[in-house]
């Protein structure tokens, strides 16, 4: 019998290697895959529909779940990532301290990505920050529309010609949350540094205390597809986990990763995390997306707090693939 095609989008992760490469298949279909980065594919699936399948932005999800159908998710996370070394502040700025951002402008690549849905809801969670009264200041259109005015959220639009790098530079700004390093950062500028700088140590108490390890993306396909065959759900999480052990098999030979220490950080990431800190499944995940839909619904991106198991096609949700040293 012939295969189904469907075309998948997503990064071009270790996790998602085995998959792209053909070393792992999909029972059944044949992924024509497209690997692109975040902003463009997340844009394209959300304005265009363009894939069968796409990684795509959670907190995105979120928005569009909240007033649609026309996508379907499977609890598969390929990209995760801790949040609490992504806020840059001026090094002589105002901003000392979390709850310094209070009546300071903060700038955004967009409101609605994943990596300011989670700084946000730590800011105010961990450290008592009043999001009303940040000053938000956004640099690019929404991947969706939004109205933030029922939770009295402030935000604003950068000028025309101009970048949130540059207006913190020029103290126009006086943070910034950065899905990526902040490219003034990254090139060593000394009137930048971050707020938390020993964020890696509160990342592990943060995760210690909480179990959370932040979900940025996760995978969904067009609800009309699973109307026509709905046994491509199961299948594709299926593929994925095996996708994922492959990855982890891979990750044992350290001439794969030219990183000195590699090993000794895949260690020390297996003593905190456990042998599956990726996990993929819906119950692993629950208190992670219980977060989650509790920040969206605070900061205005959903209308009503979504329950977490509606998000998931249904035949993932009975029981997901296991992880098996």
């Amino acid at each position: 019998m012939a295969r189904l095609q469907l075309s998948l989008a997503c990064g071009d992760y270790d996790l998602l290697r085995p998959l792209l490469d053909g070393t792992v298949r999909a029972e059944g279909i044949e992924l024509v895959c497209v690997t692109l980065p975040s902003p463009e594919r997340h844009w394209r699936m959300l304005r265009h529909e363009e894939f069968d399948v796409c990684e795509l932005s959670l907190a995105s999800y979120l928005v569009d779940r909240d007033r649609t159908d026309r996508f379907t998710a499977i609890p598969v996370f390929p990209h995760r990532r801790f949040r609490h070394g992504y806020v840059f502040v001026r090094q002589h700025g105002p901003v000392q301290r979390p709850q310094d951002l209070e009546g300071c402008r903060v700038g955004l690549r967009t409101f609605q990505n994943t990596a300011g849905l989670w700084v946000r809801g730590i800011l105010q969670h961990e450290y008592g920050v009043d999001l009303r009264r940040v000053r938000w200041v956004a640099q690019d259109e929404e991947d969706l529309p939004l109205d933030l005015s029922p939770r009295g959220i402030r935000l604003e639009r950068v000028p025309a010609g101009r970048n949130i790098d540059q207006m913190l530079l020029a103290g126009e700004l006086d943070a910034v949350i950065y899905p990526e390093v902040l490219p003034s950062y990254r090139r060593g500028e000394a009137a930048v540094r971050r707020l938390f700088e020993d964020y890696a140590e509160r990342e592990k108490a943060y995760f210690a205390r909480t179990r959370i390890f932040p979900i940025m993306h996760t995978v969904v396909v067009r609800t009309a597809v699973l109307e026509r065959h709905p046994w491509v759900a199961t299948n594709l999480l299926h593929a994925f986990e095996a996708s994922k052990r492959e990855c982890y098999r891979r990750l044992q030979d350290p001439r794969r990763v030219s990183l000195a220490w590699f090993l000794p950080a895949l260690e020390e990431q297996q003593r905190l995390m456990g042998p599956d800190p990726w996990a993929y499944g819906f119950e692993p995940n629950r208190h992670v997306l219980d977060a989650a839909v509790q920040y969206a619904f605070e900061q205005g991106l959903t209308t009503r707090p979504l329950e977490p198991v509606g998000l998931f096609a249904p035949s993932t949700l009975d029981q997901p693939p296991r992880f098996v040293e």
